[in-house]
């Protein structure tokens, strides 16, 4: 079982109250929420939320120790106000994203998220609803594909790569990664570097097909607007259009102070009023890197929410 990235970091700013209660908004495969619950007393709970629902079912067994301290629910983190209210939770001490994909999704052929597995083209992360990748690559048309792939792979070559993708489909369906993986490379040509040709249009398309910049916005307003009074909100990020999304939120709500023409000053800010804890992203260090390569884009911010303004 891998270890959650900058995880003593993250769990040293999160948990302030160890009576308190917890939401860790990715369960995933229960690394975090482990070791939240190691960390709380008796009293504490920690509420852990995941959009996949093999995720829930495989933390049974990794978390049974904990009891009563522990409910798992399948759900987006997005609607976890609504989620906590239907097991009378309305504030919390604490919340968690971790917004890295989990190694059993990437390792399991069948999840479709992998370009080095032969696979379905699925990616989605909850596989109740929704449509997966094969339905978009599809049916979307070239446009889409394009500004897609440029927009959430950030992929200076994404016109000829959603051309290619289009051509393609003319002779049947594009059902597998390997073969969605082979149109991209041969689109993008040149030499391979050490980082597979589609890594940012398989990062595209499954961000675009499980609305994960959406999601990330609308909850990190219900995080903020969950927390007590000197609660913390903390959130990894593995790209940079996640993180600019969480800085800019998070800069949204902090306090700060604006001169008025007229002598004196006011207070501006978005409710709830946040205070920032790291100024800089907190990041990997040289030990971490050297152990697990997969912390080299992690970054953490957090935030703590005013007692008073």
């Amino acid at each position: 079982m891998h270890v959650p990235v900058l995880l003593n970091e993250t769990l040293d700013l999160l948990i302030t109250n160890p009576a308190g209660t917890y939401i860790d908004g990715t369960l995933g495969r229960g690394g975090h929420a482990l070791e939240i619950l190691k960390r709380l007393s008796p009293d504490g709970r920690l509420i852990g939320l995941d959009r996949d629902a093999e995720a829930i079912m495989q933390t049974a067994e990794r978390l049974k120790g904990f009891g009563n301290q522990v409910q798992r629910i399948h759900g987006n983190f997005a609607d976890m106000k609504e989620l906590c209210k239907t097991i009378g939770v309305t504030e919390v001490d604490g919340v968690l994203l971790d917004l890295g994909v989990s190694s059993p999704q990437l390792d399991v052929a069948e999840r479709g998220f992998s370009f080095g597995k032969d696979g379905p083209l699925d990616m989605r992360m909850d596989q109740t609803q929704g449509r997966s990748v094969a339905d978009w690559v599809n049916e979307e048309d070239e446009e889409t594909l394009a500004n897609v792939i440029y927009r959430l792979g950030e992929e200076r070559k994404s016109r000829r790569i959603a051309r290619a993708i289009v051509e393609a489909r003319k002779t049947g369906r594009i059902e597998r990664t390997l073969e969605l993986a082979a149109i991209v490379e041969k689109a993008v040509g040149g030499r391979r570097g050490p980082t597979h040709p589609a890594t940012q249009t398989f990062q595209a398309l499954r961000m675009a097909v499980n609305a994960e910049l959406e999601s990330l916005e609308t909850g990190l307003e219900a995080g903020l607007s969950m927390l007590r009074p000197g609660g913390r909100m903390t959130v990894i990020t593995f790209h940079s259009l996640e993180d600019r999304m969480v800085k800019e939120c998070f800069k949204r709500h902090t306090v700060k102070r604006e001169s008025l023409q007229q002598g004196g000053e006011k207070l501006v800010y978005d409710e709830p009023a946040v205070r920032r804890i790291t100024g800089k992203p907190v990041t990997a260090t040289k030990q971490e890197l050297a152990d697990n390569p997969r912390a080299r884009s992690a970054k953490l911010r957090v935030v703590e929410k005013e007692m008073t303004v």
